[in-house]
């Protein structure tokens, strides 16, 4: 929903324009819709507003400032639905999709400062395409469509080698700078373990701990950093309560 002021030259975008990334993609609300944001932004452009009033944000002002924010934006739109979807016709699955989508995003895109990774997130709207056209098996692999708990098969991991090895693996991709392969691989010991006092998981759930405020540091979004931080204060809230077991 938008809203047009002819007297006033004003086009008030609402949360269509929030001087970030558009917010397409939340990670916790239902289906929004790129395409239909891109066409948006083009019936918004064709008023020749003078100002721009955004949901959040400073005012824009001045006709050539209202069309280029409407219009990188509408560019921005059509670009990750249209690849997406590309893709999908390709016959391609989600992680296939998303990180090529992540390659290609264009540097004009990427460095706009009406397109900052703040609070919406092209990482997000890439989510929100492929499930618009697309339903919840998304991997292609069979292994996923009814899957065991993750808990059960981090401990038939754990049976093929110790924890002790997984920590030492992980404390290795962790020096290299390969944070997220760590906290896959941090994850065996912390769903796997039998042991809920094991100097093991104790020493995994710092080093996910230590990784994940790394992170925190390291994230531009919003969103992104407080779901990282949650995750944070829970294995800190989690590490607390075996200490008093102990």
């Amino acid at each position: 929903i938008w809203l047009w002021v002819p007297e006033k030259k004003t086009i008030c975008t609402g949360d269509l324009i929030v001087s970030s990334f558009p917010n397409v993609g939340n990670p916790f609300k239902v289906q929004r819709y790129p395409k239909d944001w891109a066409i948006a932004m083009e019936k918004m452009r064709e008023k020749n507003a003078e100002y721009l009033v955004p949901g959040h944000g400073r005012l824009i002002e001045g006709k050539k400032n209202v069309r280029d924010t409407l219009s990188i934006t509408a560019e921005a739109m059509h670009f990750v639905h249209d690849e997406v979807v590309k893709r999908l016709n390709e016959g391609k699955w989600f992680e296939q999709i998303y990180h090529e989508m992540l390659e290609i995003y264009p540097e004009k895109f990427k460095n706009h400062k009406i397109l900052r990774d703040t609070y919406g997130s092209y990482r997000f709207a890439i989510h929100a395409v492929y499930r618009l056209y697309h339903g919840w098996y998304n991997s292609g692999n069979p292994t996923d469509l009814f899957p065991s708990k993750t808990d059960d098969i981090a401990r038939e991991f754990l049976r093929l080698n110790s924890e002790s090895e997984y920590l030492k693996h992980a404390n290795s991709l962790f020096s290299e700078g390969k944070l997220q392969l760590a906290l896959h691989i941090l994850d065996i010991i912390i769903k796997g373990s039998e042991e809920q006092n094991s100097e093991a998981l104790t020493d995994a759930l710092n080093l996910k701990l230590k990784i994940l405020k790394q992170k925190v540091k390291e994230e531009s979004n919003f969103m992104a950093e407080n779901i990282l931080q949650n995750g944070h204060d829970q294995i800190k809230q989690r590490l607390k309560e075996l200490q008093k077991s102990t």
